[in-house]
Protein backbone atom coordinates (compact mmCIF):
# COMPACT_ATOMS: atom_id res chain seq x y z
CA UNK A 1 0.00 0.00 0.00
CA UNK A 2 1.29 3.24 -0.96
CA UNK A 3 2.29 5.58 1.63
CA UNK A 4 -0.28 8.55 2.92
CA UNK A 5 1.40 10.92 0.43
CA UNK A 6 -0.48 8.79 -2.45
CA UNK A 7 -3.56 10.70 -3.33
CA UNK A 8 -5.83 7.83 -4.01
CA UNK A 9 -5.18 6.79 -0.35
CA UNK A 10 -5.64 10.50 0.59
CA UNK A 11 -9.04 9.93 -1.32
CA UNK A 12 -9.88 6.76 0.61
CA UNK A 13 -9.47 8.35 3.96
CA UNK A 14 -11.38 11.53 2.85
CA UNK A 15 -14.19 9.21 1.65
CA UNK A 16 -13.90 6.68 4.96
CA UNK A 17 -13.49 9.87 7.79
CA UNK A 18 -16.22 11.77 5.93
CA UNK A 19 -18.72 9.07 5.28
CA UNK A 20 -22.11 10.10 2.83
CA UNK A 21 -20.67 13.51 2.37
CA UNK A 22 -18.44 12.69 -1.08
CA UNK A 23 -20.33 13.10 -4.59
CA UNK A 24 -18.38 11.27 -7.85
CA UNK A 25 -18.93 13.19 -10.79
CA UNK A 26 -18.38 10.71 -14.06
CA UNK A 27 -17.43 11.47 -17.72
CA UNK A 28 -17.35 10.00 -20.84
CA UNK A 29 -13.97 8.26 -20.06
CA UNK A 30 -15.49 5.96 -16.85
CA UNK A 31 -17.34 4.06 -19.45
CA UNK A 32 -14.17 3.34 -21.54
CA UNK A 33 -13.68 0.04 -20.61
CA UNK A 34 -17.19 -0.86 -21.49
CA UNK A 35 -16.26 0.14 -25.24
CA UNK A 36 -18.64 3.08 -25.17
CA UNK A 37 -16.81 5.35 -26.98
CA UNK A 38 -15.83 9.11 -25.20
CA UNK A 39 -16.91 12.42 -26.92
CA UNK A 40 -13.46 12.31 -29.12
CA UNK A 41 -14.22 9.20 -29.91
CA UNK A 42 -17.76 9.71 -31.22
CA UNK A 43 -16.79 12.80 -32.90
CA UNK A 44 -13.73 11.44 -34.96
CA UNK A 45 -16.47 9.02 -35.80
CA UNK A 46 -18.91 11.27 -36.91
CA UNK A 47 -16.37 13.05 -38.39
CA UNK A 48 -15.35 9.82 -40.43
CA UNK A 49 -19.09 8.82 -41.18
CA UNK A 50 -19.88 12.21 -42.58
CA UNK A 51 -16.70 12.52 -44.75
CA UNK A 52 -17.34 8.97 -46.04
CA UNK A 53 -21.01 9.90 -47.13
CA UNK A 54 -19.36 12.74 -49.05
CA UNK A 55 -17.18 10.22 -50.76
CA UNK A 56 -13.95 11.27 -48.85
CA UNK A 57 -11.48 8.55 -49.28
CA UNK A 58 -10.25 6.60 -45.77
CA UNK A 59 -7.84 8.96 -43.34
CA UNK A 60 -5.43 7.71 -41.01
CA UNK A 61 -5.91 10.03 -39.04
CA UNK A 62 -9.87 12.05 -38.96
CA UNK A 63 -8.61 14.40 -37.03
CA UNK A 64 -6.12 15.62 -38.43
CA UNK A 65 -8.12 15.68 -42.00
CA UNK A 66 -10.60 17.72 -40.56
CA UNK A 67 -8.06 20.67 -38.89
CA UNK A 68 -6.57 20.65 -41.96
CA UNK A 69 -9.94 20.97 -44.00
CA UNK A 70 -12.30 22.93 -42.05
CA UNK A 71 -9.33 25.08 -40.11
CA UNK A 72 -10.64 24.27 -37.04
CA UNK A 73 -10.70 21.32 -34.25
CA UNK A 74 -13.55 18.72 -34.47
CA UNK A 75 -16.93 19.82 -32.23
CA UNK A 76 -18.79 16.98 -31.03
CA UNK A 77 -21.30 19.35 -30.49
CA UNK A 78 -21.20 20.64 -34.33
CA UNK A 79 -21.20 17.60 -36.28
CA UNK A 80 -23.76 15.78 -34.19
CA UNK A 81 -26.44 19.60 -34.63
CA UNK A 82 -25.39 19.09 -39.02
CA UNK A 83 -26.08 15.48 -38.99
CA UNK A 84 -29.47 15.11 -36.92
CA UNK A 85 -31.66 18.45 -36.64
CA UNK A 86 -33.78 17.24 -34.20
CA UNK A 87 -33.22 15.24 -30.41
CA UNK A 88 -35.33 12.54 -31.69
CA UNK A 89 -32.45 11.92 -34.45
CA UNK A 90 -29.46 12.74 -32.28
CA UNK A 91 -30.66 9.95 -30.00
CA UNK A 92 -30.73 7.00 -32.65
CA UNK A 93 -27.47 8.12 -33.72
CA UNK A 94 -25.85 8.21 -29.99
CA UNK A 95 -27.85 4.29 -29.30
CA UNK A 96 -25.29 2.22 -31.83
CA UNK A 97 -22.84 3.44 -29.96
CA UNK A 98 -24.07 2.99 -26.31
CA UNK A 99 -27.13 0.17 -26.82
CA UNK A 100 -25.66 -3.27 -26.54
CA UNK A 101 -26.33 -6.14 -29.08
CA UNK A 102 -26.52 -9.71 -28.81
CA UNK A 103 -22.72 -9.87 -29.80
CA UNK A 104 -21.59 -7.35 -27.17
CA UNK A 105 -23.47 -8.92 -24.63
CA UNK A 106 -21.80 -12.00 -25.66
CA UNK A 107 -18.31 -10.46 -25.67
CA UNK A 108 -18.80 -8.13 -22.53
CA UNK A 109 -19.12 -4.73 -24.28
CA UNK A 110 -21.10 -1.92 -23.40
CA UNK A 111 -21.77 -3.44 -20.01
CA UNK A 112 -20.84 -2.42 -16.10
CA UNK A 113 -16.86 -2.28 -15.66
CA UNK A 114 -14.98 -2.79 -12.52
CA UNK A 115 -15.37 1.06 -12.18
CA UNK A 116 -18.93 1.08 -11.97
CA UNK A 117 -18.84 -2.45 -10.27
CA UNK A 118 -16.53 -0.67 -7.66
CA UNK A 119 -18.79 2.63 -7.16
CA UNK A 120 -22.21 0.49 -6.64
CA UNK A 121 -19.81 -1.10 -3.65
CA UNK A 122 -18.69 1.97 -2.16
CA UNK A 123 -22.71 3.15 -2.23
CA UNK A 124 -23.41 -0.20 -0.79
CA UNK A 125 -20.87 0.84 2.27
CA UNK A 126 -22.31 4.12 2.59
CA UNK A 127 -19.83 5.81 1.68
CA UNK A 128 -20.82 7.64 -1.67
CA UNK A 129 -24.28 8.34 -2.25
CA UNK A 130 -24.36 11.63 -5.12
CA UNK A 131 -22.96 10.62 -8.45
CA UNK A 132 -23.43 13.58 -11.32
CA UNK A 133 -22.66 12.01 -14.44
CA UNK A 134 -22.31 13.37 -18.49
CA UNK A 135 -23.00 10.11 -19.54
CA UNK A 136 -26.26 8.56 -21.33
CA UNK A 137 -25.63 5.29 -20.98
CA UNK A 138 -27.27 3.28 -17.89
CA UNK A 139 -24.08 1.09 -17.10
CA UNK A 140 -24.25 2.90 -13.32
CA UNK A 141 -27.88 2.60 -12.81
CA UNK A 142 -26.73 -1.24 -13.97
CA UNK A 143 -24.34 -1.94 -11.65
CA UNK A 144 -26.26 -0.47 -8.78
CA UNK A 145 -28.88 -2.62 -9.11
CA UNK A 146 -26.76 -5.92 -9.24
CA UNK A 147 -25.69 -4.42 -6.00
CA UNK A 148 -29.34 -4.84 -4.42
CA UNK A 149 -29.43 -0.99 -4.82
CA UNK A 150 -32.58 1.06 -6.75
CA UNK A 151 -30.88 4.55 -7.54
CA UNK A 152 -33.04 7.46 -7.70
CA UNK A 153 -32.22 8.93 -11.36
CA UNK A 154 -33.02 12.38 -12.32
CA UNK A 155 -32.16 13.16 -16.04
CA UNK A 156 -34.74 15.55 -16.72
CA UNK A 157 -36.86 18.35 -15.31
CA UNK A 158 -39.90 16.07 -15.19
CA UNK A 159 -37.79 13.50 -13.31
CA UNK A 160 -36.16 15.73 -10.99
CA UNK A 161 -39.67 16.94 -10.01
CA UNK A 162 -40.85 13.38 -9.25
CA UNK A 163 -37.89 12.22 -7.52
CA UNK A 164 -37.63 11.10 -4.15
CA UNK A 165 -35.48 13.96 -2.05
CA UNK A 166 -31.40 13.89 -2.52
CA UNK A 167 -30.73 13.16 1.52
CA UNK A 168 -33.66 10.67 1.31
CA UNK A 169 -32.47 8.52 -1.32
CA UNK A 170 -29.89 5.56 -1.02
CA UNK A 171 -27.79 6.99 -3.93
CA UNK A 172 -28.84 10.20 -6.59
CA UNK A 173 -27.83 10.06 -10.03
CA UNK A 174 -27.95 13.28 -11.50
CA UNK A 175 -27.83 12.95 -15.55
CA UNK A 176 -27.06 16.25 -16.42
CA UNK A 177 -26.95 15.17 -20.15
CA UNK A 178 -29.95 13.34 -20.25
CA UNK A 179 -30.58 9.61 -20.30
CA UNK A 180 -30.02 8.17 -24.13
CA UNK A 181 -33.42 6.92 -24.21
CA UNK A 182 -35.10 10.21 -23.88
CA UNK A 183 -35.15 12.17 -26.74
CA UNK A 184 -34.49 15.53 -24.56
CA UNK A 185 -30.72 14.63 -24.00
CA UNK A 186 -28.37 17.76 -24.35
CA UNK A 187 -25.33 17.64 -26.83
CA UNK A 188 -24.90 20.46 -29.00
CA UNK A 189 -22.97 23.55 -28.12
CA UNK A 190 -26.09 25.23 -28.06
CA UNK A 191 -27.86 22.84 -25.49
CA UNK A 192 -24.74 22.83 -23.05
CA UNK A 193 -24.24 26.63 -22.33
CA UNK A 194 -27.31 26.84 -19.49
CA UNK A 195 -29.34 24.04 -18.09
CA UNK A 196 -32.95 24.61 -16.61
CA UNK A 197 -32.94 26.70 -13.49
CA UNK A 198 -33.98 23.53 -11.91
CA UNK A 199 -30.63 21.57 -12.47
CA UNK A 200 -29.49 24.71 -11.98
CA UNK A 201 -30.45 24.56 -8.28
CA UNK A 202 -29.47 21.12 -7.54
CA UNK A 203 -25.85 21.22 -9.10
CA UNK A 204 -25.91 24.47 -6.64
CA UNK A 205 -26.71 22.17 -3.83
CA UNK A 206 -24.16 19.35 -4.44
CA UNK A 207 -21.51 21.32 -5.43
CA UNK A 208 -21.86 23.35 -2.37
CA UNK A 209 -22.88 20.03 0.21
CA UNK A 210 -20.72 17.70 -1.06
CA UNK A 211 -16.67 16.53 -1.95
CA UNK A 212 -16.14 15.84 -5.37
CA UNK A 213 -14.00 12.94 -6.53
CA UNK A 214 -14.27 13.61 -10.49
CA UNK A 215 -12.95 11.20 -12.82
CA UNK A 216 -13.34 10.68 -16.83
CA UNK A 217 -14.53 14.19 -17.55
CA UNK A 218 -12.60 16.55 -19.14
CA UNK A 219 -14.22 19.43 -18.23
CA UNK A 220 -13.85 21.31 -22.17
CA UNK A 221 -16.91 20.92 -23.60
CA UNK A 222 -19.51 21.06 -20.97
CA UNK A 223 -19.91 25.28 -20.16
CA UNK A 224 -23.07 24.64 -17.91
CA UNK A 225 -21.45 22.17 -15.77
CA UNK A 226 -18.03 24.46 -15.07
CA UNK A 227 -20.08 27.51 -14.32
CA UNK A 228 -21.91 25.59 -11.75
CA UNK A 229 -18.48 24.06 -10.18
CA UNK A 230 -17.00 27.57 -10.27
CA UNK A 231 -19.73 29.37 -8.43
CA UNK A 232 -19.80 27.47 -5.74
CA UNK A 233 -19.42 29.02 -2.51
CA UNK A 234 -17.09 27.50 -0.60
CA UNK A 235 -14.82 24.25 -0.41
CA UNK A 236 -16.50 22.42 2.95
CA UNK A 237 -14.63 18.85 1.22
CA UNK A 238 -11.78 18.44 -0.61
CA UNK A 239 -12.10 18.03 -4.41
CA UNK A 240 -10.01 14.86 -6.00
CA UNK A 241 -9.53 14.76 -9.92
CA UNK A 242 -8.62 11.76 -11.30
CA UNK A 243 -6.80 11.96 -15.15
CA UNK A 244 -5.28 9.62 -17.06
CA UNK A 245 -3.06 12.65 -18.53
CA UNK A 246 -2.30 16.34 -17.89
CA UNK A 247 -5.39 18.50 -16.72
CA UNK A 248 -6.37 20.68 -19.99
CA UNK A 249 -6.41 24.59 -19.08
CA UNK A 250 -10.24 24.97 -18.67
CA UNK A 251 -9.80 21.56 -16.26
CA UNK A 252 -6.95 23.13 -14.44
CA UNK A 253 -9.10 26.07 -14.00
CA UNK A 254 -11.74 24.58 -12.01
CA UNK A 255 -8.90 22.37 -10.10
CA UNK A 256 -7.29 25.66 -9.14
CA UNK A 257 -10.61 27.13 -7.90
CA UNK A 258 -11.94 24.09 -5.83
CA UNK A 259 -8.27 23.54 -4.33
CA UNK A 260 -8.42 20.47 -6.07
CA UNK A 261 -5.81 17.53 -5.74
CA UNK A 262 -5.02 15.59 -8.75
CA UNK A 263 -4.50 11.99 -9.17
CA UNK A 264 -2.45 10.37 -12.15
CA UNK A 265 -4.23 7.23 -13.01
CA UNK A 266 -3.96 4.27 -15.86
CA UNK A 267 -7.67 4.12 -16.32
CA UNK A 268 -10.85 4.68 -14.61
CA UNK A 269 -11.33 0.74 -13.29
CA UNK A 270 -7.91 0.69 -11.99
CA UNK A 271 -8.78 3.79 -9.79
CA UNK A 272 -11.93 2.66 -8.55
CA UNK A 273 -10.88 -0.95 -8.07
CA UNK A 274 -8.38 0.61 -5.80
CA UNK A 275 -9.90 3.19 -3.94
CA UNK A 276 -13.36 0.96 -3.06
CA UNK A 277 -10.05 -1.54 -1.95
CA UNK A 278 -8.46 1.40 0.89
CA UNK A 279 -12.48 2.39 1.58
CA UNK A 280 -12.92 -1.35 2.69
CA UNK A 281 -9.50 -1.81 4.51
CA UNK A 282 -9.57 1.45 6.42
CA UNK A 283 -13.51 0.52 6.96
CA UNK A 284 -12.16 -2.75 8.76
CA UNK A 285 -9.46 -0.90 10.65
CA UNK A 286 -10.98 2.12 11.85
CA UNK A 287 -7.85 3.89 11.01
CA UNK A 288 -8.15 7.31 11.76
CA UNK A 289 -7.08 9.86 8.69
CA UNK A 290 -3.56 11.19 9.40
CA UNK A 291 -4.17 14.50 7.98
CA UNK A 292 -7.25 14.55 10.48
CA UNK A 293 -5.04 13.35 13.66
CA UNK A 294 -3.04 16.39 12.59
CA UNK A 295 -5.58 18.91 12.38
CA UNK A 296 -7.26 17.77 15.94
CA UNK A 297 -3.42 18.04 17.71
CA UNK A 298 -2.92 21.46 15.75
CA UNK A 299 -6.38 22.69 17.35
CA UNK A 300 -5.24 21.14 20.58
CA UNK A 301 -2.39 23.03 21.10
CA UNK A 302 -3.47 26.58 19.59
CA UNK A 303 -6.56 25.80 23.17
CA UNK A 304 -3.77 24.34 25.57
CA UNK A 305 -1.72 28.24 24.89
CA UNK A 306 -4.34 30.03 25.66
CA UNK A 307 -6.70 29.81 29.04
CA UNK A 308 -9.69 31.79 27.43
CA UNK A 309 -9.91 28.66 24.67
CA UNK A 310 -10.92 26.51 27.44
CA UNK A 311 -14.51 26.27 25.90
CA UNK A 312 -12.87 25.34 22.73
CA UNK A 313 -10.95 22.83 24.03
CA UNK A 314 -13.97 20.94 25.72
CA UNK A 315 -15.84 21.11 22.65
CA UNK A 316 -12.47 19.58 20.81
CA UNK A 317 -12.20 16.53 23.75
CA UNK A 318 -16.57 15.71 23.73
CA UNK A 319 -16.26 15.45 19.91
CA UNK A 320 -13.59 12.90 20.28
CA UNK A 321 -15.36 11.17 22.74
CA UNK A 322 -18.93 11.04 20.74
CA UNK A 323 -16.81 9.75 17.42
CA UNK A 324 -14.80 7.13 19.69
CA UNK A 325 -17.65 5.78 21.74
CA UNK A 326 -19.73 5.81 18.46
CA UNK A 327 -16.85 3.74 16.96
CA UNK A 328 -17.05 1.15 20.61
CA UNK A 329 -20.57 0.93 20.44
CA UNK A 330 -21.12 -0.84 17.10
CA UNK A 331 -23.02 -4.24 16.82
CA UNK A 332 -19.69 -5.10 15.50
CA UNK A 333 -17.79 -4.74 18.33
CA UNK A 334 -19.56 -5.73 21.16
CA UNK A 335 -19.64 -8.99 22.75
CA UNK A 336 -22.26 -11.44 20.14
CA UNK A 337 -19.17 -12.13 18.03
CA UNK A 338 -17.41 -15.17 18.20
CA UNK A 339 -13.88 -15.28 20.63
CA UNK A 340 -10.69 -15.90 18.06
CA UNK A 341 -7.03 -14.21 17.97
CA UNK A 342 -7.80 -12.85 14.97
CA UNK A 343 -11.02 -10.91 16.17
CA UNK A 344 -9.15 -9.47 19.00
CA UNK A 345 -6.20 -8.05 17.21
CA UNK A 346 -8.79 -6.75 14.87
CA UNK A 347 -10.23 -5.26 17.59
CA UNK A 348 -7.09 -3.61 18.95
CA UNK A 349 -5.95 -2.40 16.00
CA UNK A 350 -9.64 -0.39 15.37
CA UNK A 351 -9.43 1.04 18.61
CA UNK A 352 -6.15 2.04 18.77
CA UNK A 353 -6.58 4.08 14.98
CA UNK A 354 -9.48 5.41 16.14
CA UNK A 355 -8.51 7.04 19.68
CA UNK A 356 -4.82 7.68 18.46
CA UNK A 357 -6.33 11.42 17.72
CA UNK A 358 -7.79 11.86 21.55
CA UNK A 359 -4.63 9.66 22.97
CA UNK A 360 -2.02 12.42 21.75
CA UNK A 361 -4.27 15.34 22.65
CA UNK A 362 -4.54 13.72 26.49
CA UNK A 363 -0.77 13.37 26.15
CA UNK A 364 -0.17 17.35 25.49
CA UNK A 365 -2.76 18.14 27.70
CA UNK A 366 -0.53 16.06 30.61
CA UNK A 367 2.48 18.69 29.04
CA UNK A 368 0.97 21.86 28.71
CA UNK A 369 -2.74 21.63 30.79
CA UNK A 370 -3.61 23.98 33.43
CA UNK A 371 -5.30 23.12 35.85
CA UNK A 372 -8.90 23.51 33.95
CA UNK A 373 -7.30 21.73 30.98
CA UNK A 374 -6.22 18.47 32.83
CA UNK A 375 -9.91 18.53 34.60
CA UNK A 376 -11.43 18.88 31.42
CA UNK A 377 -9.01 16.10 29.75
CA UNK A 378 -9.78 13.71 32.52
CA UNK A 379 -13.28 14.36 32.17
CA UNK A 380 -13.70 13.54 28.70
CA UNK A 381 -11.28 10.22 29.78
CA UNK A 382 -13.54 8.98 32.48
CA UNK A 383 -16.80 10.04 29.53
CA UNK A 384 -15.27 7.44 27.57
CA UNK A 385 -14.67 5.10 29.94
CA UNK A 386 -18.33 5.20 31.21
CA UNK A 387 -19.64 4.98 27.74
CA UNK A 388 -17.57 1.60 27.12
CA UNK A 389 -18.83 -0.52 30.20
CA UNK A 390 -19.59 -3.83 29.09
CA UNK A 391 -23.07 -4.70 28.55
CA UNK A 392 -24.35 -8.17 29.52
CA UNK A 393 -24.24 -11.68 27.33
CA UNK A 394 -21.67 -12.48 24.73
CA UNK A 395 -18.15 -13.05 25.17
CA UNK A 396 -16.47 -11.20 28.30
CA UNK A 397 -13.40 -10.58 27.08
CA UNK A 398 -14.70 -8.48 23.98
CA UNK A 399 -16.64 -6.68 25.88
CA UNK A 400 -13.70 -5.58 28.37
CA UNK A 401 -11.65 -4.46 26.15
CA UNK A 402 -14.30 -1.79 24.61
CA UNK A 403 -12.59 0.54 27.82
CA UNK A 404 -9.12 0.29 25.99
CA UNK A 405 -9.32 3.26 24.01
CA UNK A 406 -9.89 5.46 27.86
CA UNK A 407 -7.08 3.09 29.32
CA UNK A 408 -4.99 3.95 26.65
CA UNK A 409 -5.74 7.66 27.21
CA UNK A 410 -5.48 7.49 30.34
CA UNK A 411 -2.17 6.22 29.74
CA UNK A 412 -0.99 8.87 27.73
CA UNK A 413 -1.95 11.47 30.13
CA UNK A 414 0.16 9.42 33.29
CA UNK A 415 3.03 9.26 30.85
CA UNK A 416 2.72 13.14 29.95
CA UNK A 417 2.56 14.01 33.52
CA UNK A 418 5.34 12.17 34.67
CA UNK A 419 8.07 13.23 32.11
CA UNK A 420 7.10 16.53 32.82
CA UNK A 421 7.83 16.17 36.71
CA UNK A 422 4.13 16.89 37.31
CA UNK A 423 3.68 14.37 40.38
CA UNK A 424 1.39 16.17 42.14
CA UNK A 425 -1.08 16.34 39.40
CA UNK A 426 -0.59 12.83 38.97
CA UNK A 427 -1.44 11.73 42.39
CA UNK A 428 -4.80 13.92 42.12
CA UNK A 429 -5.59 11.93 38.67
CA UNK A 430 -5.43 8.63 40.59
CA UNK A 431 -7.75 9.95 43.27
CA UNK A 432 -10.07 10.96 40.48
CA UNK A 433 -13.77 9.24 40.62
CA UNK A 434 -15.01 6.58 38.02
CA UNK A 435 -18.61 5.09 37.40
CA UNK A 436 -18.72 1.44 37.65
CA UNK A 437 -21.63 -0.59 38.16
CA UNK A 438 -22.24 -1.55 41.59
CA UNK A 439 -19.26 0.81 43.16
CA UNK A 440 -20.09 4.29 43.97
CA UNK A 441 -16.21 4.40 45.90
CA UNK A 442 -14.58 3.37 42.42
CA UNK A 443 -11.66 5.53 41.61
CA UNK A 444 -8.92 5.82 38.77
CA UNK A 445 -6.28 4.06 40.71
CA UNK A 446 -8.94 1.15 41.52
CA UNK A 447 -9.81 -0.06 38.28
CA UNK A 448 -8.87 1.95 35.38
CA UNK A 449 -4.99 1.95 35.17
CA UNK A 450 -3.49 -0.67 33.18
CA UNK A 451 -2.48 -3.25 35.89
CA UNK A 452 -5.61 -3.25 37.84
CA UNK A 453 -8.32 -2.70 34.78
CA UNK A 454 -10.36 -5.73 34.13
CA UNK A 455 -9.42 -6.15 30.66
CA UNK A 456 -5.92 -6.73 31.36
CA UNK A 457 -6.35 -10.39 31.37
CA UNK A 458 -2.69 -11.56 31.02
CA UNK A 459 -4.22 -14.79 28.88
CA UNK A 460 -6.02 -12.18 26.82
CA UNK A 461 -3.19 -10.02 25.91
CA UNK A 462 -1.04 -13.08 24.84
CA UNK A 463 -3.06 -13.31 21.93
CA UNK A 464 -0.98 -10.50 20.26
CA UNK A 465 1.70 -11.49 17.41
CA UNK A 466 4.89 -12.22 19.50
CA UNK A 467 3.29 -11.86 22.81
CA UNK A 468 2.32 -15.70 23.49
CA UNK A 469 4.73 -16.23 26.04
CA UNK A 470 5.31 -12.49 28.20
CA UNK A 471 4.14 -12.53 31.60
CA UNK A 472 2.78 -8.97 31.60
CA UNK A 473 1.69 -8.80 27.64
CA UNK A 474 -0.61 -5.69 28.36
CA UNK A 475 2.48 -3.10 29.59
CA UNK A 476 4.92 -4.89 27.39
CA UNK A 477 2.88 -4.07 24.54
CA UNK A 478 1.91 -0.41 25.44
CA UNK A 479 5.54 0.41 26.48
CA UNK A 480 5.88 -0.28 22.59
CA UNK A 481 3.03 1.76 22.04
CA UNK A 482 3.69 5.04 23.00
CA UNK A 483 7.58 4.34 22.36
CA UNK A 484 6.31 4.44 18.88
CA UNK A 485 3.39 7.23 18.91
CA UNK A 486 4.41 9.46 21.86
CA UNK A 487 6.74 11.78 19.66
CA UNK A 488 3.57 14.14 19.77
CA UNK A 489 3.53 15.07 23.15
CA UNK A 490 6.88 14.33 24.89
CA UNK A 491 9.24 15.48 21.89
CA UNK A 492 12.09 13.49 20.27
CA UNK A 493 12.44 11.82 23.78
CA UNK A 494 14.43 8.13 22.24
CA UNK A 495 13.88 6.57 25.40
CA UNK A 496 10.61 6.46 27.07
CA UNK A 497 11.61 3.39 29.28
CA UNK A 498 12.10 5.23 32.90
CA UNK A 499 9.13 7.13 32.81
CA UNK A 500 6.96 4.38 31.38
CA UNK A 501 7.85 2.46 34.52
CA UNK A 502 7.46 5.20 36.60
CA UNK A 503 3.54 5.09 35.49
CA UNK A 504 3.51 1.73 37.04
CA UNK A 505 5.65 2.15 40.08
CA UNK A 506 4.30 5.66 41.03
CA UNK A 507 0.14 4.17 41.55
CA UNK A 508 1.44 1.16 43.06
CA UNK A 509 2.96 3.91 46.11
CA UNK A 510 0.00 5.97 46.66
CA UNK A 511 -2.47 2.68 47.06
CA UNK A 512 -0.57 2.30 50.01
CA UNK A 513 -1.62 5.74 51.04
CA UNK A 514 -4.30 4.62 53.09
CA UNK A 515 -2.59 2.08 55.12
CA UNK A 516 -1.48 3.93 58.43
CA UNK A 517 2.29 4.22 58.36
CA UNK A 518 2.67 2.24 61.63
CA UNK A 519 1.06 -1.07 59.93
CA UNK A 520 3.43 -0.66 56.94
CA UNK A 521 6.23 -0.43 58.97
CA UNK A 522 5.36 -3.08 61.62
CA UNK A 523 4.47 -5.35 58.41
CA UNK A 524 8.91 -4.71 57.40
CA UNK A 525 9.40 -5.79 60.69
CA UNK A 526 8.60 -9.68 59.77
CA UNK A 527 10.99 -11.87 57.81
CA UNK A 528 10.58 -11.59 53.76
CA UNK A 529 10.38 -14.87 52.84
CA UNK A 530 8.10 -16.99 50.84
CA UNK A 531 5.12 -15.63 52.67
CA UNK A 532 5.98 -12.43 51.83
CA UNK A 533 6.09 -9.83 54.40
CA UNK A 534 4.78 -6.59 52.61
CA UNK A 535 1.28 -5.26 52.10
CA UNK A 536 -0.17 -6.16 48.35
CA UNK A 537 0.05 -3.65 45.81
CA UNK A 538 -0.29 -3.64 41.87
CA UNK A 539 3.27 -4.76 40.63
CA UNK A 540 2.87 -7.32 37.98
CA UNK A 541 3.17 -5.13 35.05
CA UNK A 542 6.30 -4.60 33.07
CA UNK A 543 8.14 -2.88 35.95
CA UNK A 544 7.82 -6.35 38.07
CA UNK A 545 9.28 -8.26 34.90
CA UNK A 546 12.26 -6.13 33.49
CA UNK A 547 14.45 -6.21 36.68
CA UNK A 548 17.51 -4.22 35.16
CA UNK A 549 15.45 -1.19 34.65
CA UNK A 550 13.39 -1.15 37.48
CA UNK A 551 16.52 -1.54 39.64
CA UNK A 552 18.02 2.01 39.19
CA UNK A 553 14.94 3.40 39.02
CA UNK A 554 14.53 1.92 42.72
CA UNK A 555 17.80 2.97 43.74
CA UNK A 556 16.43 6.57 42.86
CA UNK A 557 13.05 6.29 44.84
CA UNK A 558 15.67 5.41 47.67
CA UNK A 559 17.36 8.91 47.88
CA UNK A 560 15.56 11.35 49.65
CA UNK A 561 15.74 14.01 47.28
CA UNK A 562 13.44 11.75 45.01
CA UNK A 563 11.37 10.86 48.54
CA UNK A 564 10.83 14.25 49.52
CA UNK A 565 9.76 15.53 46.32
CA UNK A 566 7.17 12.86 45.78
CA UNK A 567 5.65 13.45 49.55
CA UNK A 568 5.39 17.16 48.40
CA UNK A 569 3.24 15.90 45.45
CA UNK A 570 1.27 14.34 48.16
CA UNK A 571 2.45 10.48 48.00
CA UNK A 572 2.57 8.49 51.26
CA UNK A 573 -0.20 11.65 52.10
CA UNK A 574 2.78 14.18 52.37
CA UNK A 575 5.16 11.80 54.31
CA UNK A 576 8.48 11.15 53.49
CA UNK A 577 9.03 8.56 55.77
CA UNK A 578 5.68 6.58 54.44
CA UNK A 579 6.67 7.01 51.00
CA UNK A 580 10.08 5.14 51.63
CA UNK A 581 8.38 2.88 53.33
CA UNK A 582 6.39 2.03 50.46
CA UNK A 583 8.86 1.73 48.56
CA UNK A 584 9.87 -0.92 50.35
CA UNK A 585 7.17 -2.35 50.10
CA UNK A 586 6.90 -2.52 46.41
CA UNK A 587 10.26 -3.98 46.34
CA UNK A 588 9.37 -6.60 48.32
CA UNK A 589 5.95 -7.08 46.12
CA UNK A 590 8.48 -6.88 42.84
CA UNK A 591 10.56 -9.50 44.12
CA UNK A 592 7.74 -12.11 45.27
CA UNK A 593 6.31 -12.13 42.04
CA UNK A 594 9.80 -14.68 41.01
CA UNK A 595 9.31 -16.85 43.47
CA UNK A 596 6.44 -17.96 41.65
Amino acid sequence: MAGFGDPITQTAFSIHENKGVFGLMLGSGVSRAAEIPTGWEITLDLVRRVAEAEGIPTQSDWGKWYVETEGKEPDYSDLLAKLATTQSERRQILHSYIEPNERDREEGRKLPTDAHKAIARLVRSGHVRVIVTTNFDRLMENALREEGIEPTVVSSVDTFKGAEPLTHSQCYIFKVHGDYKDTRILNTEDELVGYPPEFDSLLDRIFDEYGLVICGWSGEWDAALRSAIMRAPNRRYPTFWASRGKLGEKAKEISSHKGGIEIPISDADTFFDELSEKVKTLEESRRQNPVGIDLVISRAKRYLAKPEYRIQYSDLLNGEVARISESILKDEMGGAVKWSSEEFRRRIAAYESASEGFVKVCGLAGVWGDENFLRYTMDAITSLWEASQPETGGSTAFLEIRAYPSVLALQALSIALIQARRYSDFRKILDAPVWMPRDAEARVSSCMLPLVWSGSKKEVWQNLPEFERQYAPLSDHLFDYFSANSSAFLGLKKDIKETYLLSEILPAIASLDHFELSDLEAKLKGENGMGGNYVWAPVAGKMGWDHWSTKPIFERLTTEKFTAELASAGFGNGNLKAVAVAVSHIQRAVGHLHWH
